[in-house]
């Protein structure tokens, strides 16, 4: 059959424009087989013949039968997951197929929509910005016949699949114009980034050194992104460069909590009485070469003798003497010792901040020269009435051909180079990105710039979490498999709040990078998504100013919207002293329900999953986590947490967590529960955050 009978556009429910008042519960009449639908199939409506037809489109091919899956397509299946079953039963089928069928047959799932009627054909230029599907195109597959394979190793059968990508989006929006500010990513510009930001980073270091004698705080730096970013209006992805105020809370707050030196947890008498000691003589060599009023130095002084003189007195202190006698000494002298370096500490922020907006500004120029249509500035288009499914970020300056970037394999990993800068992903997330890519990215059919893209996105997220050992990595956790079937077939949730393309469970997300993390999904930043509707997870970084704007956007967007909204939000249940974000969604009108889970009785999945070891996967959470339902009225009528689906959820996390039983979380997660409290009670969220598994 040719493709010139596709008189009308597909009515799949992924694609269509909406009105408020066509919401419905009801399946589309004429929606396939599940299994069809997994292997690209739809079924549409043939205006010239007046009949039903089936059209695929990953391959092009339209059928008038119903199609018979029975093999291998490489092209719209490659990872063979929508084979055909072997008769008896369903051993054979691939796990996305077998999660699917599972929370069917549980009547889980996110619900669909039912428009009044499908979109005309002067509708179809407009939608198929929303939905590549309405006049797809055949992509090259890596394993497509006279290309060459991208992998070439068998498949692991015995490999868990951590994401679900057929779940289908209950998020709607208001249709938006692509992102005219964003410009489209480039290997030689994230090449030189990179050098940027790991220059930032060095002078960082120099600069706690040289003004405070200090280590900076650990992941301190992206910390100061993160926190930066929330209300940054510059134009650099990464790099802060129009924050206001100059002098960043989280940096300044971190440095000064490590001065005059850093505190850590202790499990030993004689670790306590050498931190006390410590403490005591920094203090009294900071007041003395510091430009101290004498009433500071009176007190100090004083103090830190006096502690000295103790500690010659009395051999026979417990630990928890030494440790009391560390807070009184604090309490005394650190708003002294915080006085006369506040002006300094100021200034490492502030040159750090200053760096970062002029490597910004040499980016933005060294990018504008590579375009071949440099952008002009443009008047902010007016804010669209139509409603649609939510659909991933475009970008409105359309890409450069891109260099050429190389692919080998080493053993599980898929390694990226280019110019000499290697990234690496393993084969199962590098198979994820791929089926990302396919579902989201509409100006690359023939996947001629896919592998730039992925060095791009593989380098941004490497340069954002720093070199360290373990760095960064709990800015990329993400919620249990188990947990998030649950919110899935309990709850609705089908889009995380907080995500990337290399941690998503589901395939739409919002993410730090709409410019490279677009055409793997994205929505972009949180904090510029408005839905209008839907069931979304939240599990965001664990920056507090961050959470902060993440509630005042939540309180919006609730109040805002009549239709159902419900956000199931994770953060972590740091008591002492309790943060403003937790403080604030538990006051919440919107607040519906509130459960907590135990530190050391749940797990996170690693922010390294994509290059990390298989039993490297899970760890252990070192803190509680305070799970939040914040819904509006009709949200709460869909999706309310009634007792028997709250059982399920905390189910799930059992379930998951047994797994963690002989395994430990990294650094202080050794510390046993007797031990946790063996630091000063004043830097407890500070070392939880610092410590913490998961965004």
């Amino acid at each position: 059959m040719s493709n010139d009978s596709q008189g009308s556009v597909c009515p799949t429910a992924s694609h269509l424009s909406h009105s408020p008042d066509s919401y419905s519960d009801d399946p589309l009449s004429l929606s396939p087989p599940d299994e069809l639908v997994q292997a690209g199939w739809s079924k549409c409506w043939s205006r010239r013949e007046n009949r039903p037809y089936y059209f695929n489109r990953f391959t092009n091919q339209s059928l008038w039968e119903v199609p018979v899956l029975g093999q291998h397509d490489v092209i719209s299946d490659p990872l063979g997951l929508n084979a055909a079953p072997a008769e008896g039963g369903d051993s054979n089928l691939g796990n996305g197929q077998r999660k699917r069928r599972s929370s069917e047959e549980q009547g889980g799932g996110p619900n669909s929509f039912k428009p009044k009627d499908a979109p005309s054909a002067g509708e179809r230029t407009l939608t198929r910005s929303v939905c590549y599907q309405v006049e797809p195109t055949t992509p090259i597959s890596p394993s497509t016949p006279g290309v060459k394979p991208w992998s070439s190793a068998p498949e692991d059968k015995q490999a868990q699949i951590y994401w679900d990508l057929d779940v289908q989006t209950n998020a709607v929006i208001r249709e938006q114009a692509p992102a005219s500010h964003h410009l489209p990513p480039h290997p030689e510009i994230e090449l030189q980034r990179a050098q940027l930001v790991t220059k930032l980073r060095q002078h960082y270091h120099e600069l706690c050194h040289q003004r405070e004698g200090i280590d900076p705080p650990r992941e301190s730096f992206n910390r100061w992104l993160l926190e930066r970013k929330v209300i940054d209006k510059g134009h650099d992805p990464l790099l802060p460069s129009d924050c206001d105020p100059v002098i960043s809370p989280s940096m300044f707050r971190e440095v000064m909590n490590d001065i005059p030196i850093r505190l850590s947890r202790i499990k030993y008498k004689e670790e306590a009485r050498k931190l006390l000691f410590k403490y005591a003589e920094a203090a009294k060599k900071m007041i003395d070469s510091r430009n101290a009023s004498p009433e500071s130095r009176k007190v100090v002084k004083w103090n830190a003798e006096d502690t000295m003189n103790w500690l010659r007195r009395d051999h026979s202190a417990s630990k928890e003497d030494y440790m009391d006698r560390l807070e009184h000494l604090r309490q005394q002298c650190g708003p002294h010792v915080a006085a006369v370096a506040k002006d300094s500490v100021e200034g490492i922020c502030s040159k750090i901040y200053q760096l970062s907006a002029e490597y910004s500004r040499r980016l933005r120029q060294t990018h504008l020269s590579l375009l071949q249509d440099p952008p002009t500035e443009a008047c902010a288009s007016p804010p669209q009435s139509r409603l649609v499914y939510c659909y991933p970020v475009r970008l409105a300056i359309p890409s450069p051909a891109l260099p050429r970037v190389e692919l080998h394999f080493e053993n599980d990993m898929a390694c990226l180079r280019f110019r000499g800068e290697m990234v690496k992903v393993n084969r199962g997330h590098f198979s994820k990105l791929e089926l990302l890519y396919r579902y989201s990215c509409i100006d690359d059919p023939r996947f001629d710039k896919f592998l730039s893209r992925v060095w791009c996105l593989l380098k941004r997220y490497q340069v954002m979490f720093g070199s360290g050992a373990n760095e960064g990595s709990g800015l990329q956790g993400a919620l249990p498999v188990s947990v998030f079937e649950t919110l899935n077939r309990q709850f609705g949730v089908s889009f995380e709040c907080f995500a990337s393309p290399l941690n998503c469970y589901f395939k739409q997300f919002c993410s730090a990078f709409p410019d490279t993390d677009g055409f793997f999904g994205s929505r972009g930043p949180f904090l510029s998504f408005c839905p209008v509707s839907g069931s979304f997870e939240a599990n965001p970084p664990f920056c507090e100013e961050l959470m902060d704007a993440m509630v005042t956007h939540f309180e919006d967007l609730l109040d805002q919207s009549s239709e159902p909204l419900s956000f199931i939000v994770f953060v972590p249940e740091w008591r002492d002293p309790v943060t403003p974000a937790l403080t604030r969604m538990e006051a919440s009108r919107f607040l519906r329900h509130q459960l907590s889970i135990p530190a050391y009785e749940h797990e996170y999945r690693s922010g390294s999953q994509h290059i990390c070891k298989r039993d490297e996967m899970y760890y252990r959470a070192v803190h509680g986590t305070a799970v939040l339902f914040l819904q509006n009225d009709a949200g709460f009528v869909k999706w309310a947490p009634t007792p028997e689906r709250l059982a399920e959820l905390t189910a799930a996390y059992r379930a998951s967590s047994t797994r963690t039983s002989s395994l430990s979380s990294p650094g202080p997660a050794h510390i046993s529960p007797g031990d946790r409290d063996s630091a000063p009670k004043t830097s407890d969220r500070t070392q939880s955050r610092l410590w913490s598994p998961h965004p």
